[in-house]
């Protein structure tokens, strides 16, 4: 019998779709607890002791302690559920999976939080109109970065790498829904991003992901 998976999550949270895909295409079920980090949920006492950061995702398997941080979660259910595989086998292109992934989950993503532009426009009195630009400004960085790796490299096919999805889709298309939630991102600027979403969310593991679909999602049901 599998162990219980849960994952706490919050529906527009890139870090968590991250996971949320991750699951999908490994065929793990997971019950899904929603935190409303616009209303702070996630600083409560009881979710603190799970997660220090008071951030999402958290996932607990089974009797274990919980993981924190969406790229070791990644990593974490390569190794436990290796099959089917997110990384290639060949060392250089697992490195090369993972710097994909690392463009917009390591230096893009942590840019545009919550609790970063709640800092922005708070402590720091940053105008809404500049928020904006702020956000356009790292989201368009990471597409465009995205887009020349994708381009130039002959690995690159259906997916990031070769015919089948795996690390480097999962962290590029909440990149690209997040883009195109927040200021509708012209994707016509980066076809190969643009080719690779789309193939992705014609796979049911992307699709089923996506924030819409979430319990938690305004426009859910």
């Amino acid at each position: 019998m599998a162990a219980k998976v849960t994952l706490y999550s919050y529906w527009r949270s890139q870090a968590a779709f991250r996971v949320r895909i991750a699951l999908a295409l490994k065929g793990m079920k997971a019950e899904i607890v929603s935190l409303d980090l616009m209303k702070g949920e996630q600083f409560g006492e009881g979710y603190r002791a799970l997660n220090p950061e008071a951030a999402v995702p958290t996932l607990i398997e089974g009797e274990g302690p919980p993981m924190i941080q969406s790229l070791a979660i990644l990593e974490y259910l390569e190794e436990t559920h290796p099959e089917p595989p997110l990384l290639p086998k060949d060392p250089r292109a697992r490195a090369h999976a993972r710097a994909l992934g690392q463009v917009v989950a390591a230096d893009v993503h942590p840019l545009i939080v919550p609790r970063v532009r709640q800092y922005l426009t708070g402590d720091l009195g940053l105008p809404e109109a500049k928020l904006r630009k702020w956000r356009e400004h790292w989201l368009e960085t990471g597409t465009r970065t995205l887009e020349t790796m994708l381009a130039r490299d002959a690995r690159t096919g259906r997916f990031c790498i070769g015919d089948t999805p795996g690390y480097a889709d999962v962290c590029l298309v909440p990149h690209v829904a997040t883009a195109r939630m927040l200021y509708q991102a012209d994707l016509a600027k980066y076809p190969t991003v643009a080719r690779i979403f789309e193939a992705c969310m014609a796979q049911d593991a992307f699709a089923a992901a996506q924030p819409v679909h979430q319990p938690d999602a305004p426009l859910a049901g």
